[in-house]
């Protein structure tokens, strides 16, 4: 659901399961009908209806269509129209951590099931006591995070590398073990910021010739895709810990083309480690 009023008298709704929540907020604050938006939209159409109209609230449910596809309409409200009260409603208590962290693009977030007289009030005392607008900071891209975390990255991978006993069995020195993460992270953040559907030829060669390194340290495949995944894990914590500097609209396809461009590389890792595998057989 997204919900969005102007003056107390306007509503924008998405999502038709939520189209209760937009019937309460119409009888609680008293909003004329004849001014009320459609229904039953999702993020394309509050999108176009941001890019249309002036708003003074924003309500988004934190999953519209997809997963956490909420922050997209929440970050074009905060570029779009920056005057406006912005909310995110979610029925996870448990995500109160990421939450916190993008407290500087949303003025609250609200619970569901929401107590009718705390939602209420919630709602008036924050359009009645907005903040003042503060200088945007140029928002980032999760290409740009990856580059610049580079070391924060090699650091915490590392160090989960090494943690792990059979990985950390196999005796290369930290140089090896790491001396392929700047060409991989390199690749990811290209494919992110050409949106290709597809790696390089330099990036599966060397990623294949990563495999074949691997097969003669004394790797095997179970542990390559071991090192990817606790990449993919390292990199979904720093992002996490970003969020507040990121540019929420473009944060759920860049991190689906880090996936795409991870799984194409691990893939070529282990098609170098099989080839390694049969030419020393």
């Amino acid at each position: 659901m997204a919900t969005i009023l102007n003056d107390l008298a306007k509503v924008y709704h998405a999502e038709g399961k939520y189209a209760d929540a937009a019937l309460l907020y119409r009888q609680s604050l008293a909003i004329d009908e004849k001014a009320l938006g459609p229904d039953d939209l999702g993020v394309a159409e509050a999108l176009a209806e941001i890019n249309s109209r002036a708003f003074d609230l924003l309500i988004a449910d934190l999953n519209i269509g997809q997963v956490g596809d909420g922050f997209t309409v929440v970050s074009a409200m905060r570029r779009v129209q920056p005057e406006a009260a912005t909310f995110i409603l979610t029925g996870y208590p448990d995500f109160d951590t990421a939450l916190q962290a993008i407290r500087g693009q949303v003025d609250d977030y609200l619970l569901k099931p929401a107590d009718v007289p705390t939602l209420i009030r919630t709602i008036k005392h924050r359009v009645d006591n907005r903040r003042p607008l503060t200088p945007e900071r140029p928002l980032k891209r999760v290409s740009h995070l990856m580059q610049e975390s580079l070391g924060e990255i090699t650091r915490e991978w590392l160090r989960l590398v090494k943690e792990h006993p059979e990985i950390a069995a196999i005796p290369i020195s930290d140089k090896e073990r790491i001396d392929h993460l700047p060409s991989v992270i390199k690749e990811m953040a290209r494919r992110v910021d050409i949106d290709s559907d597809t790696n390089t030829r330099v990036a599966k060669a060397a990623a294949m010739q990563h495999g074949q390194d691997r097969a003669r340290q004394g790797y095997n495949i179970p542990l390559i895709v071991i090192e990817m995944r606790l990449l993919q894990h390292v990199l979904s914590t720093v992002l996490q810990h970003n969020l507040i500097r990121m540019d929420l609209s473009t944060v759920i396809g860049d991190m689906m083309q880090v996936g795409e461009s991870l799984q194409e590389q691990l893939e070529f890792s282990i098609r170098g480690f099989q080839q390694d595998a049969r030419e020393a057989a």
